[in-house]
């Protein structure tokens, strides 16, 4: 949710969908995420698997990291729909699609895309000429972050209720944010109503990252910084579960990466899992 003005997704969003559909068309099942609509919304140019980005070994890491976001937060909106959560917002959205492949869940949810007005306008686009089009229960929610307009009211515009408690989803957006800014967003979450649900990523300092994946997150901030959105933020799970609680959650967790691998990743014969690298937010309402 950097403030960058675009017409379509940026190229890190874009990565993202196409490290998803890699994942289901080079990892041995089962796949942690079935996920190749992104990879139909960004239409890549023939060869695209052949980028330096998409090699299969050097970026098994993101690619791992990428698919147990998704899932992770997925299984956190089917359980919260159990207990009687039916609204689901998503901060940054990108190329999220969700709304797409599981229109089983979002169908009895009201779930709403939270994004730049070029990128909305470009998505909405691309699901009518591919075919899903924009069903009554999602709704693209185009936020000029720039101008300094307020996501948390421009989502009561579209139809948010208040008054109901909500899953927020923000996965792989407070790396480009500055500390006041995610303070801002962690605030206006806050004072959702009880019961509400944050789920926001974060980077570890470089120095908690493993060994191993150090080197590529090198490469992935300086891509960032050349494409005009570098890497500010990174935190340790106790600065990030603090900010949480200043904000005015009732509760805040760290799920860490090593939680995710057990879930996510054990017994795979492939050797992928989930280096340590980035962490959950999880905080309450």
């Amino acid at each position: 949710m950097h403030a960058k003005q675009n017409t379509a997704p940026d190229n890190t969003a874009v990565r993202v969908a196409l490290w998803r559909a890699l994942h289901v068309q080079i990892d041995s099942p089962p796949h942690v995420l079935e996920d190749e609509v992104g990879l139909q919304l960004a239409a890549p140019e023939d060869g695209w698997r052949q980028r330096p980005d998409m090699d299969p070994e050097g970026t098994s890491g993101f690619r791992a990291s990428i698919v147990a976001r998704a899932r992770f937060i997925e299984d956190l909106v089917t359980e919260q729909l159990g207990h009687g959560v039916s609204q689901y917002v998503i901060l940054g959205a990108g190329l999220d699609t969700f709304a797409q492949r599981r229109p089983d869940i979002g169908s009895r949810l009201r779930v709403f895309e939270v994004d730049q007005p070029g990128t909305q306008s470009w998505k909405r686009q691309r699901l009518i000429e591919l075919g899903y089009g924009i069903p009554e229960w999602l709704r693209l929610v185009p936020v000029d972050f720039e101008a300094g307009s307020s996501w948390l009211e421009q989502l009561k515009v579209a139809g948010f209720d208040a008054s109901r408690p909500a899953v927020v989803a923000s996965t792989g957006v407070t790396q480009y944010l500055t500390k006041d800014a995610i303070m801002a967003t962690l605030r206006q979450t806050a004072t959702l109503a009880p019961g509400s649900t944050l789920a926001m990523t974060f980077l570890l300092p470089l120095k908690l990252t493993q060994p191993e994946i150090r080197s590529g997150v090198e490469e992935a901030k300086k891509g960032a910084k050349a494409s005009g959105t570098p890497f500010i933020s990174f935190f340790t799970p106790q600065e990030m579960l603090s900010l949480a609680r200043e904000a005015g959650f009732r509760e805040a967790r760290h799920v860490s990466s090593a939680e995710l691998n057990e879930r996510y990743f054990t017994g795979r014969t492939d050797g992928l899992y989930l280096p340590s690298g980035e962490e959950f937010l999880i905080a309450t309402t």
